[in-house]
């Protein structure tokens, strides 16, 4: 089975680097196209899933993926005059390619005489998706009260984007980017509600669990949340936690910050991470990147938080932020090439740096959430999770109101935590978004003109013959006869 995956995918980046090419060449030279349809092999087929994925991409894979985003940011930021399609590969569609193939071999192209292949789609005309919404989704695990309000309690927030872009909305969906993300925090709530659930083990710190919209879109979502918190709760948060793109990593993570490495509350989220990080057997490394107050585009989630003054940080497998639109849940990121492995990992690095820190066992090998026990992170739960979001298309502005998607959210986070909120808001006017994200493609073979008239013939002989069996049969060959003879001249009588 690898062998055979082995050479399929060799044979595929051969084809996609072909068309990436052929894509650039037809864009640069502005030839005219009647539109561009491009097969997709079925690994990327989030409704025929096999087995899942390992981190461990060998060089063709690694080529294939950095080829198919080449491809993609092509198709995203170029305007194109003509129609793009997607579709998998099945035996009627390489039916279809040995036939066109076999014609271009010949040197003979399908013309009206020859014939060949029609393709026709099945779907209205697009139209402008009108107020494009986003939907944020957040909830609350309160902290042990002691004597005050437990609002007054420091708190801090777990967050992760859930939504994704890519050329193709109705296969965009972002396994990685940002899947795991989700999964990660989902996870982490329901592990602190099985903690905050009794008095005994119930932390000293408020929980805020943001699952956020509008990512790909520089976190436009996460900006409008925040800015609906009260005064009290802004301030009352010690740090954010953003979860960004963590199911495709071996040997590290990297923690994204915007405050220099030298701020205490950067200081102790580092030497949380990096302690528990050294004792599952990985590294995390920190990077830090100023803010450029005059420039609205943000790199990460983190980001928002920070033009707000609200210490965060994002823990991610991405070393550099991405550029816009890049790495946001498009072709390449299904399900067969992320690693569940790797997200369990980034769960219990999370979780545990949370815990040492709520629980003041900073510097203490002390496993709150060790394996084999009650807290243990559970895989079933995690490999669930992942296999409906890597089956869920989720290009925000296409959700409808009541979405079933962000329901199953909602519903998830309330069943861990308490005060659950959801808001809906309308995204920025950065882009113009058209419905029809689907479609049904048909492909019919057209005979030749000169099968047409060779059939014309064939019938009209068939039909004489006909006409004359009947004629004899009926009335005699003499009255066949007389039908093909010519009638007498009369003549015409003179005075």
């Amino acid at each position: 089975m690898k062998n055979a995956f082995q050479f399929l995918t060799t044979k595929f980046v051969k084809f996609v680097i072909f068309c990436a090419n052929f894509v650039a060449e037809y864009i640069a030279e502005s030839k005219p196209l009647g539109g561009l349809l491009f097969l997709l092999p079925q690994i990327f087929n989030f409704e025929n899933n096999g087995e899942a994925g390992s981190n461990r991409l060998d060089g063709t894979k690694e080529l294939l993926k950095n080829v198919l985003a080449e491809l993609e940011q092509i198709l995203i930021h170029t305007n194109l005059p003509y129609p793009v399609y997607f579709a998998f590969e099945d035996d009627n569609i390489n039916a279809v390619l040995a036939d066109i193939k076999k014609s271009d071999i010949t040197g003979q192209p399908a013309t009206a005489t020859t014939g060949g292949y029609k393709f026709v789609v099945s779907a209205p005309e697009p139209k402008s998706v009108v107020s494009p919404s986003i939907t944020n989704i957040q909830g609350w695990l309160a902290g042990l009260k002691g004597g005050d309000d437990a609002h007054q309690l420091p708190t801090i927030a777990i967050v992760a984007s859930y939504d994704t872009f890519g050329a193709a909305p109705a296969l965009s969906v972002g396994s990685d980017s940002n899947g795991s993300g989700v999964v990660a925090l989902l996870e982490v709530a329901r592990l602190f509600s099985l903690l905050y659930s009794n008095p005994k083990t119930r932390g000293q710190y408020n929980l805020l669990f943001g699952l956020t919209s509008g990512g790909p879109y520089n976190y436009n979502g996460t900006r409008k949340w925040l800015r609906s918190f009260d005064q009290r709760l802004r301030e009352s948060i010690d740090y954010a936690i953003c979860i960004d793109s963590i199911g495709s990593w071996e040997n590290e993570l990297w923690i994204h910050v915007s405050k220099p490495p030298e701020n205490a509350y950067i200081k102790q989220i580092m030497e949380d991470f990096s302690s528990v990080a050294e004792e599952l057997g990985f590294n995390v490394n920190l990077k830090h990147k100023k803010i450029n107050i005059s420039n609205p585009r943000v790199a990460w989630e983190h980001e928002q938080f920070s033009r707000l003054r609200v210490t965060a940080a994002t823990l991610s497998e991405l070393s550099a932020a991405r550029e816009l639109l890049e790495k946001t849940g498009g072709l390449i990121d299904s399900r067969h090439f992320v690693d569940e492995k790797a997200i369990i990992r980034s769960v219990k690095l999370v979780a545990e740096s949370l815990a040492r820190h709520i629980y003041g066992h900073q510097g203490k090998n002390i496993q709150i959430f060790a394996d084999n026990s009650n807290l243990a992170v559970n895989p079933y739960y995690v490999r669930a999770w992942l296999d409906v979001l890597s089956q869920t298309p989720r290009v925000a502005p296409f959700f409808s109101k009541d979405d079933p998607f962000v329901m199953a959210l909602k519903k998830e986070l309330e069943d861990h935590t308490d005060e659950v909120y959801v808001q809906r808001e309308a995204l920025d006017g950065m882009f113009t978004f058209y419905d029809s994200t689907r479609a049904k493609l048909n492909i019919y073979q057209v005979a030749s003109v000169t099968f047409d008239l060779l059939l014309l013939l064939v019938l009209g002989s068939y039909l004489i013959v006909l006409f004359s069996f009947l004629v004899i049969t009926t009335r005699g060959l003499d009255d066949l006869i007389s039908l093909f003879r010519r009638p007498p001249s009369r003549k015409v009588k003179t005075a």
